[in-house]
């Protein structure tokens, strides 16, 4: 069995398969702030000098210093501001002044924060079930690994060369499993990062991402685990946020539902390697959880 956190991890995060949307350098002097409410991305920041400000919505803000990197998993809404804020309510504008980097505050004030910024996007068909794996933000300071790993993803946005966009995905994929170790697992929100922590829900865990069409049962898992059968199943659903078979089944129609957009298999195929033993018996559990036939959700993959 493979040890520590990385089998279930590396299987969420590749199959999130993340892609890159923008990289870039933020430069900033004086009193600035800049703010969106209009996205939904995966977003990170590394502070390579100075100190900011940053706030997401429904969350305290958080004072960044060089070496700091935060990732989160799901964005929607922020503000980014100097260490103390314009009096103005209304946001300056980031002026572009070159490629990939990003001016903020006076153009006559000197610069006292840089910062490499990206948005990047999941393309699963299933992200949302995945995110709701993760944590909801990610704080590191001084974690070199992750700060020598971003400027390689800048440099590799800006460039041109063959085989960007894999190297890309690669380099992301690395940089999300970096970040969500990197962390205090047992200090994070129930979730699969604090379920790994535990050493005894880590071997379950282990067995349904990686025996994903194989019998999975409370009773199997928690012998897995050299634990009581109500013991491992109150556990379980404290730690990680769910019961086990409601996992099961979230991690079961993640991969269904990437096999059915990748197309050129049958849903009895596709039942086999989920663990249903039939594509009547996979149909029912994909309506119930997903409120349409696989049919009709291949046929939306399509379009």
């Amino acid at each position: 069995m493979q040890s520590g956190i990385e089998g279930p991890l590396s299987r969420v995060v590749t199959l999130l398969n993340p892609a890159m949307s923008i990289s870039k350098l933020v430069e900033a002097g004086g009193q600035w702030k800049v703010e969106r409410h209009d996205l939904a991305s995966p977003f990170y920041c590394a502070v390579v000098e100075g100190t900011c400000k940053v706030e997401v919505t429904g969350r305290a803000p958080v004072t960044l210093v060089a070496g700091d990197f935060i990732l989160i998993p799901d964005l929607h809404g922020f503000r980014m501001t100097s260490k103390v804020p314009p009096a103005s309510k209304e946001s300056g504008q980031p002026l572009e002044i070159g490629p990939g980097r990003v001016r903020l505050g006076p153009l006559d004030a000197p610069v006292e924060l840089r910062a490499l910024v990206g948005h990047c996007r999941f393309e699963a068909p299933a992200s949302d079930l995945l995110v709701s794996l993760l944590p909801e933000m990610i704080h590191v300071s001084g974690h070199d690994r992750l700060m020598a790993l971003v400027p390689v993803i800048h440099e590799e946005t800006r460039a041109d060369r063959p085989g960007r966009e894999l190297i890309l995905e690669r380099l992301l994929e690395v940089l999300l499993i970096e970040a969500l170790r990197s962390g205090p697992a047992v200090e994070m929100p129930p979730g699969l990062l604090r379920g790994l922590s535990d050493p005894k829900l880590a071997a379950a865990l282990h067995r349904i991402h990686s025996e994903v069409g194989g019998e999975i049962s409370v009773a199997g898992l928690a012998k897995h685990a050299g634990m009581s059968r109500s013991g491992f199943f109150e556990k379980f659903r404290k730690e990680v946020g769910r019961a086990p078979m409601e996992y099961v089944t979230d991690w079961r129609m993640a991969i269904a539902k990437t096999l059915l957009r990748q197309g050129g298999l049958t849903n009895t195929e596709i039942a086999l390697r989920v663990g249903y033993g039939s594509a009547s018996a996979f149909g029912m559990a994909f309506v119930r959880h997903e409120g349409i036939s696989p049919g009709a959700f291949a046929n939306k993959q399509e379009r």
